[in-house]
């Protein structure tokens, strides 16, 4: 165990685990800005915690949304909320108190809750692009194919597949020796950056875990480019320039919300996968971007671009300001 100063402990030349990791987090970042940085993270955990419990709230308690989309909103608010709340804390504490320590078992239940929730969120995508695709390529069969009931299903074996799958995974990383060094040059836990650590062989690791990547980002993607395709050419069919507007403004929220997804992850995970020399705090800052940003806008989506939450929420406002009005009324009456 080697230690210089005040610098953290690096673990070599053991046989057995080592009992830490440390979060190097931003290593070019002077510690000047570190409680700023902090201080940042916590506006966004506090905007992306708010905005996704309100979605699962308000979709919960709203009769009238208690259908199939808002079904598949509710669990992709609860899966980017538990991402959200899986990685802030730690990284707030690593910048507010230099806590860049992570014990052993804590950094793999880490890693594995970051990316059961990050595979759960994306076939959560896969199934509204489902809901969207028999919505307007099939009208007449989707209340026969898309139901309540249908979806709650479809979404608990998303949670179930992903919960098994992840875990066999995390099997699998812990079953190498990690001896050495222990820095992990990011801000939370990840499985690319922690396998990297082993002192082992671990190309059969890479082998598998790049096979599960296909799987669980670039399966469901090839599914929502298909689907998004045919509503396309769908829509197209419709001689009404308003019809087509209609039909497709119904689409955009998923859309851009698919887009917002898989677009950075697919080009940090290919610049991890072949080598691309992005530069550690460039890498990292793009691995923040695609894991969090999508989290923290998507509420904003479901409100202001999804026209039936919208408008439930203004019906409910005025609905609100009336009582107020009245109350307000009575009072001076009396």
């Amino acid at each position: 165990m080697l230690s210089s100063g005040s610098e953290t402990l690096i673990y070599t030349n053991i046989t057995t685990n080592i009992p830490e990791f440390v979060l190097q987090g931003f290593p070019g970042l002077h510690a000047q800005y570190y409680r700023l940085l902090g201080t940042f993270f916590f506006f966004i955990y506090l905007v992306l915690a708010a905005g996704n419990i309100f979605i699962i709230v308000f979709v919960t308690y709203e009769k009238s949304l208690q259908k199939p989309t808002y079904i598949i909103f509710c669990n992709l608010a609860v899966a980017d909320l538990g991402f959200g709340t899986t990685t802030l804390p730690r990284i707030i504490a690593k910048f507010w108190m230099s806590d860049r320590v992570i014990s052993f078992n804590a950094c793999f239940v880490q890693m594995y809750f970051v990316h059961f929730l990050g595979a759960t969120s994306s076939f959560l995508m896969a199934l509204m692009a489902l809901d969207r695709f028999v919505a307007i390529c099939n009208p007449l069969r989707y209340p026969t194919l898309i139901r309540n009931s249908t979806i709650a299903i479809l979404c608990f074996a998303v949670w179930i597949a992903n919960l098994l799958q992840l875990g066999a995974i995390t099997a699998q990383a812990l079953s190498v020796t990690y001896c050495g060094p222990n820095i992990i040059a990011q801000c939370y836990c990840d499985h690319f950056s922690i396998v990297k650590l082993a002192c082992a062989d671990i190309s059969g690791i890479k082998n598998i875990s790049f096979a599960v990547a296909i799987l669980v980002l670039w399966g469901p993607l090839i599914f929502i480019v298909f689907s998004y395709v045919s509503i396309i050419v769908s829509v197209m069919k419709i001689s009404s320039k308003e019809g087509r507007y209609k039909t497709f403004s119904t689409c955009t929220p998923q859309l851009f919300m698919i887009c917002l997804y898989y677009l950075p992850r697919t080009f940090v995970y290919l610049s991890n996968t072949f080598g691309l020399n992005l530069g550690t705090d460039t890498r990292i800052m793009l691995t923040m971007m695609c894991s969090l940003f999508p989290a923290l806008i998507n509420p904003f989506i479901y409100c202001f671009r999804t026209k039936e939450i919208k408008d439930t929420l203004i019906k409910k406002l005025k609905q609100r300001q009336m009582r107020v009005g009245r109350k307000c009324f009575l009072n001076n009456g009396k």
